[in-house]
């Protein structure tokens, strides 16, 4: 078995090195011109990408904001297609802990626009979106909502997970550019988050700190 994965790793590590040869000898191989070429087509996608950001900071992008209704929702949509969307509720404590990661994660990917609404408040986008715990957060895609993090679950079952965590958890939606591996989650070593009753939006049990079921 040893002998097996020794083999597959140096299989592995020749194939790389071998990728590698064959990359510098392309570069070994080019001219002038074709430098040229390439480093005018690098300068072009660098303007291209800085022309976009200056666009997404215009619109809001690299700060995590409340929407103040639906109407600010949609009209938001129209000039972001990649949107992650925190559903909260004042008296929910782990709604703050979603918007301490996602405060910090909106400066970092401002190819998306990042943001909050209060269920409460959003009757109809909340039940359009079929939102039924809180917190949730909706992530769109082009304009289209590719997936919910609904409560804690996906996140380790535990309330103090990492940033890196819930980048990674979004990430899988597409709605952000992620260098990492989506194969590979980082480190989810947390306390576990004892499961507690759910709570109904108009009352329940006493904690507040546990996901809350916006149906009666």
């Amino acid at each position: 078995m040893a002998n097996l994965l020794e083999n597959q790793l140096f299989t592995a590590a020749k194939t790389i090195e071998q990728q590698l040869d064959q990359q510098l000898d392309r570069l070994d191989n080019l001219d002038s011109d074709d430098l040229k070429v390439l480093r005018e087509q690098r300068l072009r996608e660098m303007k291209e990408l800085n022309t976009k950001k200056q666009e997404w900071l215009r619109n809001g992008h690299g700060t995590y904001s409340e929407l103040a209704d639906e109407k600010e929702f949609f009209e938001m949509s129209k000039k972001s297609p990649n949107i992650v969307c925190h559903f909260y509720r004042d008296s929910t404590e782990r709604c703050k802990i979603v918007d301490m990661h996602l405060k910090i994660l909106a400066a970092k990917h401002v190819e998306a626009k990042f943001c909050k609404v209060n269920a409460e408040k959003t009757p109809f986008l909340t039940q359009r979106l079929r939102i039924k715990v809180i917190p949730t957060i909706a992530l769109v895609k082009d304009s289209k909502t590719k997936d919910f993090i609904v409560g804690f679950t996906d996140l380790g079952n535990c309330d103090d997970f990492s940033t890196e965590m819930l980048e990674w958890r979004i990430a899988h939606s597409g709605a952000i550019e992620y260098k990492g591996d989506l194969m590979q989650p980082p480190d989810v070593k947390r306390k576990p988050f004892i499961n507690r009753p759910q709570k109904t939006i108009r009352g329940g049990y006493d904690s507040d700190d546990s996901d809350i079921d916006l149906d009666d």
